[in-house]
């Protein structure tokens, strides 16, 4: 049989060493011996981070309504506003209806808006090392980057009672440091993964690892609640977490390497599969540079970044305000009964494993290109919440259909798991985590964004109306975003992400074809 250049599906990856098609058909047989291999076990410790990173950016959101003394609020917020009643959904609300029973109160005097600089402190921390990490982490590795600083998360976390009784000055100082360490979870993860993970299996094993998120979201929220009540009160809270995310830590940093290159016990057929697949060039350790100026004329990273901020306003719209909306309009917290407040998230995790498994089923047929997986995929898990939220932007007083609807439009956001958020390894397997460190930190910004735009909506006596405004926004963000993804996303291998070195060996293997 003639020796022939292995093209790996619709994804434009093109190996570069000369192998037989009987070799490479070989290959594919004999790695499925073991159904758990080594990049399996790198995928689940990825997902396990992406767990933990999630459990240390809600847990305060949980911890906070038991720290504070909401019956000193509720008076000193009475004295300062009017009289101003309104009837909404069969309740009266005026200044003595948020008055809230003591038993609940914590020893904490916070206004909402030093409640809010607690909450944001995180996420100052975690914008910053976004960039940064991406790139140091593309030159010097992201195992280290990535382990070290979600130990300095968990073990901060640790201290968060201790900051918390010492000044609000103290804890903001110490949330602050948890968002720096957790910075590099997400574009060290990206480039872990473009260096472990064959093109055909990107769809779910990205799927697992991202879905991490809303795992670690549906574990926090009733388990921190628990805490919270128990006889160790809300410092139980960052303590069983922080713990867990010590041991996660020093696991990974033992026994995730940086690529299958560097990890010399796992099974060598294994590796040259995941090789041949990645068109790896063994020994070959050279960091080609970055090259900006394309990136910056690329439309389809301008796509993908799009998408991925209306992901994150969107995201943070009903992860931080459905809470609110329930407690203010259709009076039912969500946020007190644990199984309700994970509900929309553990669909969102159920749907994301489910349509990983079919989206690289559509990669192994030659109908389905790449871009066109991308598209569909995002636009179920984007268009999906965008006409949830505006449907239920109409639904009035029903609480269950409202909620019914935004578990639906929170689950169908689980598509974009295999849509813009793995398109950054299709694009760019070289510089995956770059562009995930540049995307997902303008996102993390326009995301908090949300939060402030339907506090001032909402300001004074909350009503229908004031909500109706904050979600149809939401629904606008998403298809906007949505929109741009599907008219200029690609999901082929861009020309200025192909090292000179690649170009050169395959126009040498093409002439001697010839």
């Amino acid at each position: 049989m003639n020796g022939s250049t292995v093209t790996n599906g619709n994804n434009g990856y093109q190996n570069t060493q000369y192998t037989t098609v009987f070799e490479h058909d070989s290959l594919q047989q004999r790695k499925q011996k073991g159904w758990f291999g080594t990049r399996h076990f790198v995928t689940l410790m990825l997902s396990l981070g992406m767990a933990n990173a999630y459990v240390m950016r809600t847990n305060m959101s949980v911890a906070i309504v038991a720290m504070v003394n909401h019956t000193a609020i509720a008076i000193d917020d009475a004295a300062a506003t009017d009289n101003a009643a309104v009837s909404e959904c069969g309740v009266t609300i005026d200044k003595n209806s948020s008055l809230t029973s003591p038993e609940a109160d914590g020893q904490f005097v916070w206004q909402t808006d030093i409640q809010a600089y607690v909450l944001s402190a995180f996420f100052y921390g975690y914008v910053l090392t976004q960039i940064p990490a991406g790139i140091l982490g593309k030159k010097y590795g992201n195992i280290r980057f990535l382990g070290i600083g979600m130990l300095i998360n968990s073990v901060f976390g640790l201290l968060v009672p201790i900051a918390a009784e010492m000044g609000l000055g103290w804890l903001l100082t110490v949330r602050f440091i948890q968002g720096l360490g957790e910075g590099p979870i997400v574009p060290c993860s990206h480039a872990l993964l473009a260096k472990w993970i064959p093109p055909n299996e990107r769809s779910r094993m990205g799927s697992f690892v991202y879905a991490g998120a809303q795992l670690g979201t549906v574990i926090s929220l009733p388990l921190s609640g628990l805490l919270s009540v128990s006889q160790w009160g809300w410092p139980a809270i960052f303590y069983v977490f922080g713990a867990v995310g010590t041991v996660w830590c020093i696991t990974f940093l033992i026994f995730v390497k940086e690529d299958p290159e560097s990890h010399l016990t796992m099974d060598p057929v294994e590796r040259e599969y995941i090789q041949k697949s990645l068109g790896t060039i063994v020994g070959n350790t050279k960091t080609p540079p970055t090259p900006w100026l394309d990136i910056a004329k690329s439309l389809p990273f301008w796509a993908i970044l799009l998408a991925h901020m209306g992901y994150n306003y969107g995201y943070e719209t009903l992860m931080t305000e459905l809470p609110t909306y329930m407690k203010q309009v259709l009076h039912f917290s969500i946020k007190d009964n644990g199984f309700l407040s994970a509900l929309p998230y553990l669909a969102m995790w159920i749907f994301s494993i489910m349509v990983s498994q079919i989206a690289d089923w559509m990669l192994t047929k030659t109908y389905f290109s790449s871009t066109l997986v991308r598209k569909i995929l995002n636009s179920i898990g984007q268009f999906g919440p965008a006409i949830a939220l505006f449907i239920a932007a109409f639904t009035g007083c029903d609480k269950w259909v409202t909620v019914t609807l935004l578990t639906i439009g929170v689950g169908l956001n689980g598509g974009t798991n295999s849509g813009f958020r793995v398109n950054h390894l299709d694009i760019s397997p070289q510089f995956a985590g770059i562009l995930m460190s540049f995307t997902n930190c303008m996102a993390n910004i326009v995301g908090l964004m949300a939060p402030i735009y339907a506090g001032f909506m909402i300001k004074g006596t909350p009503s229908v109306e004031k909500w109706r405004i904050v979600f149809i926004t939401a629904s606008g963000v998403y298809a906007f975003c949505c929109t741009f993804y599907l008219l200029f996303a690609s999901g082929e291998r861009q020309p200025w992400d192909k090292p000179q070195e690649e170009d050169k060996e395959q126009k040498e293997q093409k002439e001697r074809m010839v």
